[in-house]
């Protein structure tokens, strides 16, 4: 059982920057894939990015990619997502989730993924 818990949301303008955190409970934090997601009003939950349990490994919506960097620290349990040059559009719940995986493969469907935090609100001002 993993429990996970997001922070790091808030009100930013446009071309600001925001961290969220993810912060994982367990001991075995290494031996999970991790995936953000995000879900805007009236809208369908979507990827944003992954990362494989080592972090060598990373793959972003094409939406994000060159603006958002996901992370990870295995010593603090703990994954990252960087959000630099935010746009309105990028107004959204945002979500970590995770899945078991010690591979090198990282996932892109949330239907792959096994445990899900509560979210994190990030509001981008124009």
């Amino acid at each position: 059982q993993v429990q996970l818990v997001e922070s790091g949301g808030g009100l930013v303008q446009a071309g600001g920057s925001l961290r969220l955190s993810c912060a994982a409970s367990g001991r075995t934090f290494s031996s999970y894939a991790m995936g953000w997601f995000r879900q805007a009003p009236e809208k369908e939950r979507v990827f944003v990015a992954a990362i494989n349990w080592s972090g060598h490994s990373t793959y972003y919506a094409d939406s994000v990619k060159g603006r958002f960097t996901i992370s990870r620290d295995n010593a603090k349990n703990t994954v990252f997502l960087q959000l630099n040059s935010l746009k309105p559009e990028d107004t959204a719940v945002y979500y970590c989730a995770a899945r078991y995986s010690s591979t090198y493969y990282y996932y892109l469907r949330d239907t792959e993924y096994n445990y899900w935090g509560q979210g994190t609100q990030v509001t981008v001002s124009s």
